[in-house]
């Protein structure tokens, strides 16, 4: 890839936080508590990635809107119960990774369709704010991926252009936000999306150890 590239922007859930176990657990505890019918991990992890209300939505594309807010707001309260039992961790190599690029001189951000609230508290709780320079959530933004907004947002408050720009990912959502944008893109195949979802939505490269972007850059 060369020299070229200056901004790394990262999604968190699935390519630096193992969150699946959260995500999944807390989304079947809401449809139970709510009484809906609860779908399987299958179908929950198809729609991680997506802002809360439109994975719901995805779910459950008959409900009223006041039904999907109540879902995101019993989600939410979940999630954080969950914290207590289920705790997320950093995948392998993540923090020696971002160390490493840190001192080559890369700028590294993310950009997450989870609150920022949230996103600042996960990424706090693994011990990885010191690598990022900016972080943008799902709130921070009016059209979230696969909508190029949190790349562009990200480019503005960092002064650089789409062709400086690496969007590393684990969903089709990531890629396409990235290409949307742009940018070039790097598929994770470690985290919830599949080798085949993001060479489809057209990833430049893919890795199954996020070590191995020190080998691409």
């Amino acid at each position: 890839m060369g020299n070229e590239i200056k901004l790394i922007v990262f999604d968190f859930d699935g390519t630096l936080g193992d969150t699946h176990r959260n995500i999944v657990a807390t989304m079947q505890m809401t449809m139970d508590e709510l009484q809906l019918p609860v779908r399987s991990e299958a179908e929950c992890t198809a729609t991680i990635g997506l802002p809360l209300s439109e994975c719901f939505t995805a779910m459950y594309p008959d409900l009223p809107a006041d039904v999907i807010r109540r879902c995101t707001d019993t989600y939410k309260r979940i999630f954080q119960d969950n914290l207590h039992n289920i705790e997320p961790k950093a995948f392998p190599r993540v923090k020696e990774t971002l160390s490493a690029l840190k001192r080559k001189g890369y700028t590294l951000t993310i950009a997450s369709s989870r609150s920022h609230e949230s996103l600042v508290e996960l990424v706090g709780r693994l011990h990885l704010a010191d690598y990022f320079a900016y972080i943008v959530g799902g709130d921070d933004v009016k059209e979230a991926k696969p909508k190029p907004e949190p790349v562009t947002k990200t480019l503005a408050a960092m002064h650089c252009e789409p062709s400086q720009t690496l969007v590393v990912g684990d969903m089709a959502v990531d890629i396409l936000m990235g290409a949307n944008a742009g940018t070039r893109t790097c598929g994770v195949t470690y985290g919830n999306g599949t080798q085949d979802e993001l060479t489809e939505a057209g990833a430049d490269y893919t890795i199954d150890s996020i070590d191995k972007l020190i080998d691409i850059l």
